[in-house]
C-alpha cells in the first residue's frame, strides 16, 4: 500500500467512497468480551514476519493490514489508538475528534497535554463514525490507519486500507481489550518489544494507587448507566471502566455477573425496575449525557430508592472529559485519572460508611 502514489490513493478512494455512498453505515458498541481470548487472537492475528523487522502484517476481523516499512505519518480511529501511538514515540498527524470529551482547546486534554509538552504539531482532527470523513484522511496521506478499538465497518475498512494499511478489530467493534490494543498498535509500529513496559507501567500506577486506599477493598460497587428515563443499564466485569475501578481496589457486586450481557457490549440492560437488585453496591458509578438527562434520572422514584443513591455514595461527574478518560485505559488517561478520581470515590466510600 505505501508504495501508492498519493493520486493512486485519492482515486482508490474516491471509487470505494463512490460505491458505498447508497450503504447505510453501522453504528458502535460498548467494549466487551473475554480478555484470555482475546488477548490469544491478538497475538495470532498481529503475525510479524521477522521479529520487530518490517514488513508486518496485521489481520483483523475486516482484513488485513500489511505494513511495508515503518510508519511515519499514522491517522487513528476510534478511541485509545492516538494515545498509545504517542507513547510510543510518534505523534499522529490525523485522529478522531471527540467532542463530547475535548475541553477548551478542541482535543481531549490528555492528548493536547502530551503533544505540546513534546513540542510536536497537534494532529489534525476529522469527523469519525458513521460520517467519516475519509476525503480528510486521504488529505493527510497517512502510511498507516489505527482502529483496533473503534467501530469501523467493513465498507469503511475497505476504503481506508485502500488508503493506507488498516489495522482493525481482531473480533467485534469496539471490543478490544485495553493490553490487546496496546500490543496490537506496538506491534503495527515495529515495537512489540515496548508493549509489555506500557502495560506494565499503566498496572503499576493502577496498583500504586491501590495501594494508598487499602478500604476500597472492603467496597462493593457497580457502574451503571441509562438510555433515558425508565431505562437502566450495568457494565459488566471486563468493561474498561469497570477494570480501571477493580484495579484500584474496589470490588465488582457479584450481581452483575447474574445480568444477561447484550451481546458484543459487555454490559446489560436490566431495566429500572430491576434497580432493587443493585441493593448491595456499597457504591453506584455512573454518567450522564447532560443536565437535563440527569435531572430526569434522579428524579425517579425507583432511582432515588437504591441504597447507594440514598446514602449519596454515588460517582458521577458533569466533567464531559473526565468522564471520557476514565472511561477507556491507556497510557495518557490513566494517569490524568487517577488524581482525579480519588478524591471523588474516597468522598463516595464515606457517603457509603466505613466497614
Amino acid at each position: 500500500m505505501l508504495g501508492f502514489t498519493r493520486a493512486r490513493r485519492r482515486a482508490l478512494a474516491v471509487a470505494a467512497t463512490a460505491t458505498a455512498a447508497v450503504l447505510t453505515l453501522g453504528g458502535c458498541s460498548s467494549s466487551g468480551g473475554d480478555k484470555d481470548d482475546k488477548t490469544a487472537k491478538a497475538d495470532k492475528g498481529a503475525e510479524q514476519k521477522s521479529g520487530g523487522a518490517f514488513p508486518v502484517s496485521i489481520k483483523s476481523a475486516l482484513g488485513t493490514a500489511e505494513i511495508p516499512a515503518e510508519p511515519k505519518r499514522i491517522i487513528t480511529l476510534g478511541q485509545g489508538s492516538a494515545e498509545t501511538a504517542i507513547a510510543l514515540g510518534t505523534t499522529p498527524v490525523g485522529i478522531e475528534s471527540y467532542a463530547w470529551g475535548s475541553d477548551k482547546t478542541g482535543y481531549l486534554p490528555w492528548i493536547h497535554e502530551a503533544v505540546t509538552q513534546s513540542g510536536e504539531k497537534l494532529p489534525k482532527q476529522f469527523t469519525g463514525g458513521e460520517e467519516l470523513d475519509t476525503e480528510a484522511i486521504l488529505e493527510l496521506d497517512p502510511d498507516l490507519i489505527l482502529a483496533p478499538w473503534s467501530g469501523v465497518t467493513q465498507k469503511q475498512f475497505d476504503i481506508l486500507n485502500d488508503i493506507a494499511p488498516t489495522v482493525a478489530y481482531p473480533d467485534l467493534p469496539w471490543s478490544t481489550n485495553w493490553d490487546e490494543q496496546i500490543q496490537v498498535i506496538a506491534k503495527a509500529m515495529g515495537k512489540p518489544e515496548q508493549a509489555p513496559k506500557l502495560i506494565g507501567t499503566i498496572e503499576k500506577q493502577l496498583a500504586d494507587a491501590a495501594k494508598t486506599r487499602p478500604d476500597y477493598a472492603n467496597h462493593t460497587f457497580s457502574y451503571i448507566y441509562n438510555t433515558g428515563p425508565g431505562t437502566l443499564g450495568v457494565f459488566k466485569p471486563d468493561e474498561q471502566r469497570v477494570t480501571m475501578l477493580s484495579s484500584l481496589g474496589l470490588k465488582v457486586d457479584p450481581v452483575v455477573d447474574t445480568f444477561k450481557e447484550t451481546k458484543g457490549t459487555d454490559s446489560a440492560l436490566i431495566g429500572l425496575e430491576n434497580a432493587e437488585k443493585l441493593k448491595n453496591s456499597d457504591l453506584l458509578f455512573t454518567f450522564y449525557t447532560d443536565a437535563k438527562n440527569k435531572k430526569e434520572v434522579e428524579a425517579q422514584p425507583l432511582y432515588a430508592s437504591m441504597p447507594a443513591v440514598k446514602k449519596g455514595a454515588v460517582v458521577s461527574s458533569a466533567d464531559t472529559s473526565f468522564v471520557t478518560a476514565s472511561s477507556i485505559i491507556n497510557p495518557l488517561t490513566v494517569p490524568w485519572t487517577i488524581d482525579r478520581y480519588l478524591p471523588l470515590i474516597d468522598k463516595a466510600v464515606a457517603a457509603a460508611g466505613r466497614k
